[in-house]
């Protein structure tokens, strides 16, 4: 923790950093994905649930930085600050998906060079809502919410726990959140334990199913952060950016417990995970100390391009997708330098995206908005 200024609330650099690993470790994820055959086998194999840790340094930031200002704020003033925050990335990289659509056609999508122009036009301007895409307007053929920016649905379920934040729930009291969260948490575990695959992964289709995966992955975390944040009092712990960073490789990189026997057992895995682990991590984050200069640039660096690079990098990563699925047989030792080279490439472009368009783009949203 540090703090500007008397006047200001502190700060938790060490949060920042730590939302850019898990940013990191989702592109990764991401690469690895192609190269595997299924749920067993993906070499960062549970690196989706960086999503729900994402969900739960939402609900913990968003608390941190609003449940005082209610008296002086409205409703709308709410949703505009995080619009502003939100919006300009989730629009560049439906765009950056929409400029790469047409030359990302391989046998994985094989009707992409069918889709006429305005199909693609009209999908984009639903992306930039945020609002899922409809199936019948399904161009890539993988039943997602957001097919030019594969990422899209989890802004989508953002939205929408900021939104219940806003309208309500941020008027309960501790112990009423408290019921709340233990509810979500029991429906978060019941989801993982009994999902045909033994996982929380989905919430990217617009069916039933699927929306209640997305809803069930979102309501714990966020509303956790939330919680936690009220309820928590940060100490002062030593190295714990380094300690944090080092679980939560861990328990991204893990691999698949229990095989296709017992996929149970990777269900309770990822429900002790998100339910204890990523709020002790947060907990230790906030409470995290900076030892050095070097530290705390390393976080801010992390922290103002994870946002970015998750938003930027699904674009580039359709093109090394398409590039596997026309190579069949490739091994991880032919494609580890393409996968490098696509990360490196996303990290530039989301520090490249930050500078040169969101960080402008959300100052002129700030004085057009008020």
């Amino acid at each position: 923790m540090t703090t500007a200024s008397l006047s200001a609330k502190p700060h938790y650099p060490i949060l920042d950093g730590l939302r850019g690993v898990a940013a990191l470790i989702v592109v990764t994820f991401h690469l690895s994905e192609p190269l595997g055959t299924g749920h067993l086998d993906i070499l960062v194999n549970h690196g989706y649930l960086a999503v729900d840790f994402f969900f739960l340094l939402s609900g913990f930031v968003v608390s941190y930085a609003y449940d005082d200002r209610w008296p002086t704020m409205t409703v709308g003033t709410f949703l505009k600050r995080r619009f502003e925050r939100l919006q300009p990335l989730v629009v560049l990289g439906m765009t950056l998906g929409a400029i790469g659509f047409y030359f990302t056609d391989s046998t994985i999508w094989p009707l992409i060079h069918t889709v006429p122009l305005w199909k693609l036009l009209l999908v984009l301007f639903i992306g930039y809502t945020v609002l899922p895409v409809p199936l019948s307007l399904d161009i890539r053929g993988w039943q997602e919410m957001h097919p030019l920016n594969s990422v899209g649905w989890s802004l989508f379920f953002e939205y929408l726990a900021n939104i219940l934040y806003a309208l309500g729930l941020r008027k309960l009291s501790n112990t009423a959140l408290a019921l709340l969260v233990l509810i979500a948490a029991l429906a978060l575990a019941h989801l993982a334990i009994t999902s045909p695959a033994g996982d929380v992964s989905g919430g990217w289709t617009l069916n039933a199913e699927q929306v209640r995966v997305g809803l069930t992955r979102t309501m714990y975390p966020f509303f956790a952060g939330l919680l936690l944040s009220r309820v928590a009092k940060p100490t002062r712990i030593k190295h714990a950016f380094l300690w944090c960073s080092l679980v939560l490789a861990l328990v991204l990189y893990m691999p698949r417990l229990g095989g296709a026997n017992q996929v149970w057992l990777n269900g309770i895995y990822e429900a002790v995970c998100i339910i204890l682990v990523f709020p002790l991590v947060v907990y230790v984050g906030a409470s995290g100390v900076l030892h050095t200069q070097a530290e705390g640039k390393l976080c801010k660096f992390l922290g103002d391009i994870s946002y970015p690079l998750y938003l930027v990098h699904y674009p580039l990563v359709y093109f090394y997708v398409a590039w596997i699925s026309n190579h069949k047989g490739v091994t991880l030792g032919q494609a580890w330098p393409y996968a490098l080279l696509i990360l490196l490439g996303a990290v530039a472009l989301a520090y490249a995206s930050l500078k040169w368009y969101d960080e402008p783009v959300r100052r002129w949203l700030r004085t057009k908005l008020g």
